[in-house]
């Protein structure tokens, strides 16, 4: 992977980037749709592709392990063969999925003890382990396993924690480097900065991390709990220290009022659920604020869903329709939502790029963040 830093925004640390990946070409600021079990929840990859354009989608190396299991991914030659994708790929390194498991694993030195969510079984992952399974799905970019540690742990929890992360990185990364690529293509390792909000603490992440050499690095353990003032600082803190010429990725955020100010904080790419699961629950995301769809009054409004048509679900159908589809759960309600949410976020952050490049994010973003935080 290679990593281009085309401008620095001169009024904050805004950046506009190109990563290059064998499967494609990637322009920073980016978002990427969350594919948990190998799909976006939804959405065809048609629409992720021609409508909504995204040029990197995600997977869970948790969910992926379990279900269809790596023996599947390795006959088919990886995910993107058995999800016909041929964009870039992520793959989420499981760590937050077994920290959601609080009280069916445990953590050890040697690696993590859980059991599946689906029928109680037990599972060890260790960080060689999940380099060997991200290997076998093939992704383009793949996470070190670590722990996430909760947004209200305390100083002795955090460090304790940062020890076995750290720990832990050092074996993936020696796994990595150690092992082959299965499909004939290059995939990058990305190490995770964790440390709660403590400042000293993410300040020795982030050094632990920077001195990988790693062709990106992640900020992790954000947007679990800490108030958004506190996310907002930790930014700060580790972009600070963090290669200025490698991506970084603030995971499992967020909002789109967040994505502004990471953005603005130097944050290069993001994922979130938050577009789709919000959409399957009848709240849209607009450029003018939030729309709750589920509300009567929406049921004789029969203008555009979204006038701005950043998809083509926006302009051809109306939200008095889409209320109805939303009230009485069709399917198709939820399709329309996701898209439209996907494909709002993905304009948003080419909308961030298009101001950084041109010189007057500053001013955009500050606009944009008073309309974004409106309910309609």
């Amino acid at each position: 992977m290679n990593f281009k830093l085309q401008y620095n925004d001169t009024q904050s640390n805004a950046r506009a980037g190109l990563i290059t990946t064998d499967h494609g070409v990637i322009e920073t600021p980016i978002f990427m749709p969350v594919g948990t079990q190998g799909t976006v929840k939804a959405v065809h990859m048609t629409e992720l592709k021609d409508d909504i354009n995204a040029p990197i989608i995600l997977g869970n190396t948790y969910h992926l392990y379990l279900r269809p299991g790596t023996e599947i991914l390795e006959r088919v030659g990886g995910l993107h063969k058995f999800n016909s994708w041929d964009r870039a790929i992520l793959t989420d390194s499981g760590g937050f999925q077994v920290f959601s498991l609080s009280e069916n694993r445990k953590l050890h030195k040697e690696g993590a003890e859980f059991r599946s969510h689906i029928d109680g079984s037990k599972h060890f992952f260790t960080p060689e382990g999940v380099m060997d399974i991200q290997r076998s799905i093939g992704a383009d970019i793949v996470m070190a396993f670590d722990e996430c540690c909760p947004g209200d742990a305390d100083y002795e929890y955090a460090r304790n924690s940062l020890q076995l992360t750290e720990h832990w990185l050092d074996r993936c990364v020696e796994r990595f480097y150690y092992t082959e690529p299965k499909y004939g293509y290059r995939q990058s390792l990305f190490p995770i900065v964790q440390g709660c909000i403590y400042t000293d603490l993410r300040r020795k992440a982030a050094e632990y991390v920077a001195a990988k050499y790693a062709d990106g690095n992640a900020i992790g353990g954000l947007a679990v709990g800490e108030p958004t003032e506190k996310m907002y600082e930790m930014i700060e803190v580790v972009n600070e220290i963090l290669p200025k010429d490698k991506p970084r990725y603030l995971m499992g955020v967020g909002k789109p009022v967040n994505l502004l100010e990471s953005i603005e904080r130097g944050v290069d790419m993001f994922d979130c659920i938050m577009p789709t699961r919000n959409g399957r629950n009848g709240q849209l995301f607009t450029k003018f604020g939030t729309i709750n769809m589920r509300n009567k009054k929406w049921a004789d409004d029969f203008s555009p869903i979204d006038p701005e048509g950043h998809s083509y679900v926006d302009t051809l159908y109306s939200k008095a329709y889409l209320h109805h589809l939303i009230k009485v759960e069709e399917i198709l309600g939820l399709q329309i939502a996701s898209i439209h949410n996907l494909a709002f976020y993905l304009w948003l952050v080419k909308e961030a790029r298009r101001h950084i490049l041109a010189g007057d994010f500053t001013s955009w973003k500050s606009g944009m963040v008073r309309q974004l935080s409106n309910r309609l």
